[in-house]
């Protein structure tokens, strides 16, 4: 059986893990055995604020219906319960559009669920 020397997969392995960690900080931009741990935490993060990064958006969208909620005299909570119980099939994201980008429309939602 031929001898098979493994130089080029190390050397394709070697760079796509230096353009990975291209801009580290320290030693984690160059050396190996401190650029491969943090590339796999990099990626860890990047997971888990994915998920964060949507939480994040809603309570913008609550926060944003609710300063607009305010000026109606309601709180968010309020608001949403009569959303709800008058069967507005609108979700947080496109209220919170409306209440930011076109208050006149929001005005007609909320005297129609009062």
């Amino acid at each position: 059986m031929p001898r098979v020397k493994r130089g080029m997969l190390h050397l394709k392995k070697r760079r796509s893990l230096m353009a990975a960690t291209k801009g580290y900080r320290w030693g984690r931009k160059n050396l190996i055995k401190l650029a491969r741990p943090a590339m796999l935490k990099a990626g860890v993060y990047a997971y888990r604020d994915r998920r964060n990064k949507k939480r994040v958006i809603r309570r913008l969208w609550q926060i944003q219906i609710s300063a607009a909620a305010r000026l109606h005299d309601l709180s968010y909570s309020k608001l949403m319960d009569r959303i709800h119980k008058n069967n507005v099939m609108l979700d947080r994201k496109i209220l919170s559009t409306l209440a930011k980008d076109y208050p006149a429309v929001f005005t007609k939602i909320v005297e129609k669920v009062k």
